[in-house]
């Protein structure tokens, strides 16, 4: 049976992980009356929720006698990590824009990637049925961004197919018939070279992801470059730098077949495959037979550019939602995430008790944290700060600069232009976009678009679309002002009262309803002044016996102001913690008591 391994690269909401439900649909890998759960390859809960792909997954289909080996990759530029390895595995791309929005920052940070690699992309323009759709002008935009890219002829001249993934359609001209996804397994078949492999060279694989599995241990999975491998077969494992890890005994081969995994006896070159029995191997390392002593190529990771500092919560709410608190345990969850997720970095800190963790941006992190309280962790969590380095010749520090691409109305085009110059951005390009909207393209330091978002989002009225990307280093750009509102903190601890809370409102937005246990050092709202204010909100009404309208007025509050993870994780300053729960999201001081904090803001 003939071989192609592809992986499907977009932006975030452009559809792929659709497209990919209809193509598992129509090779016949569901039965017809099948219950399958739509956006099937997104199976982590936390994809599920957010709709976006956060780990890279295998699936393959068989179309008529070729087995079609497909990788749904990540479009967050937070998860490139894994898109880097994923693309080593494949010999083609299909390239999927919205036809409408056209090629977006992550479009072009993945395809750049395997453009680079040499491989030759097949463009699907999707969403065409939209009212705003403009395909042919996106089919252009393509081309500029392929060329930009540094796309050589041949990837210059891709084959385009228009589609609709949601209703199981791609055609070659926008007036074909709209019947089936038949033209684009055609064009995959003919476009996409078979897997260059030698059956006769001894066995080597490149694994490009890890997972846990319970019952099997570590499994890697990656795809074999040369020759073939047996179950309990003896194979040994190598560093990039050839040196060796571990030998062990394969113990289980396993192939993708739509969307299970099957048991094989033997897996031969050419095929994407995942093995168990390893102790050690990981990542990026050369899983080979005994004789071998080169390791294969792997891709070159981009480094981290934050870094939090995760600790175990002592505040006197500790423990009473969460079961895993100790610093014992966080350590080894964090040590198992850097095994499976190479773009994460965890070290010790001096304080025995919290962890610095590094990643690509607020949203690879949030979700690792999102992840650990889902699994019962309480966890006390730093503000992120930014990964600074320093120039090997001019000793110059220098700093993370991202491509950020801002979407938004004409009326909101001027508040977006000044905020995002107090935050040191450079405006690169702005130009029309159609339906009275502006695309601005900005270059800006990381440390500047910290907390930036949910800002955003008010200042557009919800309708602005910011997306970014990591662009490079560039010298330290000076001071960037921070949050110019203090918070208010409670001083006593116990359960919030209604009355109490309706009196600070006139002082600023509250965090909590009433009925909340809170602490002394707890953030229960903001202040609408540039200072902190400890305030009672523990105070209950005086009972007398005097019965007038005024006295008895009836108690309304505002609703609180809540906040997701990543936006408490944004809005807290460098004295300030996110304290994390399964049940719940506090802000807290990092000195709980006032004394304390006085002292340390005299010293300061």
């Amino acid at each position: 049976m003939e071989l192609r391994n592809i992986a499907i690269i977009a932006h975030v909401d452009h559809g792929k992980t659709t497209l990919v439900d209809a193509m598992l649909r129509q090779s016949g890998t569901f039965r017809v009356n099948q219950q399958v759960a739509e956006r099937v390859m997104d199976s982590n809960e936390l994809e599920r929720e957010r709709g976006i792909t956060i780990l890279a997954k295998c699936t393959s289909v068989q179309w008529k006698d070729t087995r079609i080996n497909i990788v749904d990759t990540p479009g967050h530029a937070d998860f490139g990590g894994e898109v880097e390895r994923i693309l080593s595995m494949v010999d083609g791309v299909v390239v999927l824009v919205d036809a409408a929005e056209g090629p977006m920052p992550q479009t072009k940070f993945v395809t750049g990637k395997a453009l680079a690699l040499g491989l030759r992309p097949i463009v699907i323009i999707n969403k065409v049925d939209r009212g705003d759709a403009r395909p042919h002008q996106v089919h252009d935009e393509v081309f500029d961004l392929f060329a930009v890219l540094d796309a050589d002829d041949h990837q210059l001249d891709f084959p385009t197919l228009f589609a609709v993934g949601r209703d199981g359609w791609a055609d070659e001209s926008l007036d074909g018939p709209r019947k089936d996804l038949s033209a684009l397994f055609d064009l995959i078949v003919r476009h996409v070279p078979p897997p260059e492999h030698d059956l006769t060279a001894a066995f080597s694989m490149l694994a490009t992801t890890l997972e846990a599995d319970p019952y099997l241990g570590r499994v890697l999975t990656g795809r074999i470059h040369g020759g073939s491998v047996k179950v309990n077969q003896s194979v040994k494992a190598l560093s990039r730098e050839g040196a060796l890890i571990e030998q062990f005994r394969v113990t289980k081969i396993l192939a993708y077949r739509g969307i299970e995994r099957m048991a094989l006896d033997i897996a031969e070159a050419g095929d994407i495959v995942a093995l168990a029995g390893m102790t050690k191997a990981t990542v990026a390392d050369t899983i080979c037979a005994l004789d071998v002593t080169e390791a294969l190529h792997a891709q070159p990771i981009d480094p981290p550019t934050l870094a939090m500092t995760f600790s175990v919560s002592d505040s006197p709410l500790a423990g009473l939602e969460g079961d895993k608190v100790t610093s014992r345990v966080i350590g080894a969850r964090l040590m198992r995430e850097i095994d499976s997720n190479v773009a994460i970095h965890v070290k010790e800190t001096d304080s025995k008790d919290a962890f610095e963790v590094a990643g690509r941006g607020e949203l690879q992190l949030g979700v690792l944290i999102e992840t650990m309280r889902r699994e019962g962790f309480e966890l006390s969590i730093s503000r992120p700060r930014v990964l600074f380095r320093t120039d090997p010749d001019t000793g110059e520090r220098m700093e993370p600069i991202e491509e950020v691409l801002i979407d938004v109305d004409e009326e909101y085009s001027g508040v977006v232009v000044d905020k995002m110059s107090q935050r040191k951005a450079e405006m690169t390009g702005m130009r029309p976009s159609g339906g009275g909207k502006l695309r601005i393209t900005f270059l800006a330091p990381s440390r500047g678009l910290i907390g930036y978002h949910g800002e955003f989002l008010t200042d557009t009225r919800g309708t602005g679309l910011m997306n970014r990307m990591f662009h490079g280093f560039a010298p330290y750009k000076g001071p960037i002002e921070g949050r110019r509102n203090g918070v208010l903190i409670s001083n006593g601890a116990g359960e919030t009262v209604a009355y109490a809370l309706w009196y600070l409102e006139e002082r600023g937005p509250l965090f909590l309803a009433s009925g909340v246990k809170v602490y002394e050092g707890m953030i229960i709202g903001e202040h609408s002044r540039g200072n902190d204010l400890e305030v009672n909100p523990l105070k209950a009404k005086q009972l007398t016996n005097i019965r007038t309208t005024s006295k008895d007025e009836a108690v309304r509050l505002t609703p609180p102001r809540r906040m997701s993870l990543e936006q408490a994780i944004a809005y807290i300053e460098e004295d300030e913690l996110v304290e994390v729960t399964p049940k719940s999201i506090r802000l807290r001081k990092r000195l709980l008591d006032s004394n304390e904090r006085k002292k340390a803001s005299r010293q300061k």
